[in-house]
């Protein structure tokens, strides 16, 4: 498929019902069409790795196209300058959440940069330095631990950040790390203790559901087998 095709495809599977729902789910509706992943998904299918047209896509700034650009592109393509220029392009946090575990978790600057934006201070730049963190914990199958392990003072020391689409990034990368294996879950729950005692809301929050879910008996048999 070329750039116009997909283009008109998404046009043609546009629902404004779809976006008025994902407006209630805190999801920016400006230039969307309100096309669902799975029609993405059969979309990127189709038309296989294209490095090329992913640029094309994104310059677009139609959402679904952006969405679509992270799973078409070449990971092996992406370079530091492309995702800084996506990543202050982020406006929404489902597309940082697709680009981030479609795409940047499998470049080589992965880890690297999960490190450089949770230091940022926009909102979506530094989610998605903690996004990088919850999908490397689960896509990077051949990471040291060290690598995650590094991961956890970052958490603990942007847990007070109380915007929503910050803390529930940090919190998701904090239960992701701690569900890697046994040690780093013992190493993500004593991380969450001192969460939780932290005199912050959002802290208290972050430490809590993560305990809540990392303690919890299926997670600790699923580790222990």
């Amino acid at each position: 498929m070329q750039f116009e095709e997909v283009l008109r495809e998404l046009e043609s599977l546009a629902d404004p019902k779809a976006v008025e729902g994902m407006a209630r789910f805190g999801i920016n509706a400006k230039n969307t069409c309100g096309v669902s992943i799975p029609n993405l998904r059969v979309m990127a299918k189709i038309i296989g790795r294209n490095h090329v047209l992913a640029q094309r896509l994104w310059s677009s700034g139609v959402h679904e196209a952006r969405i679509l650009a992270s799973m078409i592109d070449a990971p092996e393509m992406v370079i530091e300058e492309q995702m800084e220029n996506w990543v202050k392009d982020f406006d929404s946090w489902d597309v940082c959440d697709q680009v981030c575990s479609n795409l940047f978790d499998k470049t080589k600057l992965a880890h690297l940069k999960a490190v450089e934006w949770s230091r940022r201070k926009e909102e979506f730049v530094k989610r998605a330095g903690f996004v990088l963190m919850a999908a490397l914990s689960v896509h990077d199958t051949g990471a040291e631990d060290a690598a995650f392990f590094k991961f956890l003072p970052i958490i603990k020391r942007e847990s007070a950040d109380d915007r929503n689409f910050v803390k529930k990034a940090v919190n998701w990368a904090l239960r992701q790390i701690g569900k890697r294996n046994v040690a780093l879950n013992r190493a993500a729950v004593t991380t969450a203790e001192e969460i939780r005692k932290m005199d912050s809301k959002s802290a208290r929050w972050i430490g809590l559901d993560a305990l809540r879910e990392l303690t919890s008996e299926a997670v600790q048999k699923r580790l222990r087998g």
